[in-house]
């Protein structure tokens, strides 16, 4: 069964604590970006806060984008910024319109999400050229906060899915491991890989947790730095990976 993408944009606005999380998954992407300055830059799927408005500079930047409201946000914030361009398409079927190969390629919070990541892998790797940077991020399996419910008896597995993963229509759970042997048999090599921002609980808790005052914003940033103590337990992965 294909993804409702009209269900998806709805769930995502709705998801409490995802802004919080998106803006630390967001800082390590723009880490990352910032430390390679590609020339061009080809990302996919943006939701709402497409990543040519805080990436400078680039020559080109090519976002692909299934979703329409996320689609016509995208344009909007482009505005007349000729470098920018906006597909509105699965990767997959948009592979013929992007003559440029990016020098990197943005995979944020989305393969968990597709139903065959393989493909999607596929088409990824047929637009780069011998030095592209691959860059993806997924959930952890091994998250404290999912460990913390096989504890307690809630899941029998890391890998269970879980109800929030069902809402937002997520097929697959990967660990650091899992994710590698993907991007492998998919034609690339990793280069380097972590996690980032330990979550002791789910979102809807964490977000509780937020509105009553006992996280706060010190707490949050230090369990972002809190992955180089505990470097496989963070709330999500990410993998940097070459065509091989």
């Amino acid at each position: 069964m294909s993804r409702d993408l009209q269900q998806y944009q709805q769930e995502y606005h709705a998801l409490p604590f995802e802004a919080t999380q998106l803006s630390y998954r967001r800082r390590v992407v723009l880490e990352q970006l910032a430390a390679r300055a590609p020339e061009h830059v080809l990302e996919v799927g943006c939701g709402l806060r497409p990543l040519f408005c805080e990436v400078e500079p680039f020559s080109s930047f090519t976002v692909v984008e299934p979703a329409s409201e996320f689609a016509a946000h995208a344009r909007q914030l482009a505005g007349d910024d000729g470098r920018v361009r906006i597909i509105e398409q699965r990767l997959e079927e948009a592979v013929d319109q992007i003559e440029q190969k990016p020098d990197m390629i943005i995979v944020s919070s989305l393969l968990h999400e597709v139903e065959n990541p393989q493909r999607l892998l596929s088409a990824v790797r047929a637009l780069c050229h011998a030095e592209t940077l691959v860059h993806v991020n997924v959930p952890n399996a091994y998250s404290l906060h999912r460990l913390l419910a096989v504890e307690m008896g809630l899941i029998a597995d890391p890998f269970e899915r879980s109800a929030t993963q069902a809402r937002m229509q997520q097929h697959s759970t990967f660990c650091q491991a899992s994710l590698t042997t993907l991007l492998e048999s998919a034609g690339f090599v990793v280069q380097d890989s972590g996690s980032f921002f330990i979550k002791p609980f789910t979102h809807a808790q964490m977000q509780q947790l937020c509105e009553q005052g006992v996280l706060t914003e010190a707490h949050l940033e230090g369990l972002f730095r809190l992955c180089r103590r505990l470097p496989e337990f963070g709330s999500e992965i990410y993998a940097n990976a070459k065509r091989s």
